[in-house]
């Protein structure tokens, strides 16, 4: 997307524990778009004593146990657990399909804007101060080590440094960094959506449909009409444009508007979105070279938008709550820990995938590694990525507590 691709393959293979560059996109989610692909990937959860309203189950409301304490909602849990193991899975194997099967990005920001809505029931500046206050610390301390190692390695920045400290911009780096920072588009993008939902939730909910078919006009008017300039500005006005429709989604699903949706027609519209993005890319591939649809945000708009749609209407119309997932404790704390770490996840992922390498280069001096583990094979470097990311989750997740302004935990 413009200069960079959201979450696109980022080449992790190789016997050089050297950062490579590449070209993104989320989506993050880029989740960040992100993350790409992501999750959200900044967690974006309830203040404390609210709650979300419970999904439509018969006459009577959900059971307690359907939710876990803060009114977390499981299936929404799964969802963001499962679009950030496609980010990482998207990042190890760089599969082009991967986006087809499950469009991170789009359910992160889905995801985001539901609890946004939700959060905009106070007062708006209370509100955006709170999602500044726990994306940012986490970014900070991660960026503190990327913008050292960067700087040891010749990079010199200018005043746009700045971007380091508050994202609404792509942070500059260089290209030996490359592969850790490309992600932050997905944050950069969250952050304005962030920014302007008050406004868009005060135009929503006047003529809700209406709003939400389109908010895909955007995209449409900067495929076929004005191209966006290829810097800063233009390329965070095409995230914005992509993932506005599953942004708006997330305010119709909270506000109710799914549920009085005839299904048959959203069915048969998201389908039929889900085929025109589809198509969009197939066609396309000469203009990126793949059909994946992080290099392509036109096709990206449209798969995500029916995907997403998909989703979030099986839970306004069926009550979809996962209240199964409590009777599996191991599976459920592991849902936990993913929303809880959410963006020390996707922030330190990229890392772990990095060190993954010289870490595996070292286990050919080991006869007994070489003879009987595969350590040609991504598998094995996607396994010790997670295994970094564990590590990551236990050393630095704590900054996640903090900036909520809760006791600081090794796990959640």
């Amino acid at each position: 997307m413009g200069s960079h691709r959201r979450g696109g393959p980022l080449p992790v293979t190789g016997p050089a524990p050297t950062p490579v560059a590449t070209s993104p996109g989320t989506p993050l989610a880029a989740e960040p778009g992100a993350l790409s692909d992501t999750a959200r990937l900044p967690r974006v959860e309830p203040e404390p004593g609210l709650r979300h309203e419970p999904g439509p189950v018969g006459a009577t409301e959900a059971p307690p146990k359907a939710r876990r304490a803060g009114g977390r909602d499981r299936y929404f849990d799964t969802l963001r657990a499962v679009a950030l193991v496609r980010v990482v899975t998207y990042h190890t194997f760089g599969w082009a399909w991967a986006g087809m099967v499950l469009p991170s990005m789009g359910i992160m920001f889905a995801l985001a804007g539901t609890l946004m809505a939700k959060s905009l029931e106070r007062p708006a500046l209370t509100v955006i101060r709170s999602r500044i206050r726990r994306l940012l610390p986490p970014f900070w301390f991660w960026g503190f080590f990327v913008v050292v190692a960067m700087l040891i390695h010749g990079w010199m920045p200018d005043w746009r440094i700045v971007y380091w400290i508050v994202p609404l911009g792509d942070p500059p780096g260089n290209a030996w960094g490359e592969q850790a920072w490309e992600i932050l588009w997905y944050l950069r993008t969250y952050l304005w959506f962030v920014l302007l939902s008050p406004l868009l939730l005060r135009v929503f909910r006047p003529a809700p449909v209406a709003v939400l078919v389109l908010s895909l006009a955007p995209i449409v008017v900067f495929r076929f009409f004005w191209e966006p300039p290829d810097d800063r500005f233009g390329v965070g006005l095409l995230d914005l444009a992509t993932y506005l429709f599953c942004w708006i989604l997330g305010f119709a699903h909270r506000d109710g508007v799914l549920q009085r949706l005839k299904p048959f027609a959203v069915v048969v519209l998201s389908l039929a979105a889900i085929a025109y993005g589809g198509w969009y890319a197939f066609t396309h591939q000469a203009d990126s070279g793949s059909y994946d649809l992080d290099d392509i945000p036109y096709a990206q708009a449209f798969w995500s938008a029916g995907f997403v749609t998909l989703l979030m209407c099986a839970k306004a119309r069926f009550g979809i709550d996962f209240a199964w997932l409590a009777r599996f404790g191991r599976l459920d704390r592991v849902v936990r820990i993913f929303n809880a770490r959410a963006v020390t996840i996707y922030l330190w992922h990229e890392l772990a995938l990095i060190l993954a390498i010289p870490l595996i280069d070292q286990f050919w001096n080991v006869p007994a590694f070489e003879t009987y583990l595969p350590l040609e094979s991504q598998w094995f470097m996607f396994g010790v990525g997670w295994i970094l990311i564990g590590v990551f989750i236990l050393l630095c997740g704590w900054v996640e507590d903090v900036a909520a302004k809760t006791k600081p935990r090794l796990l959640p």
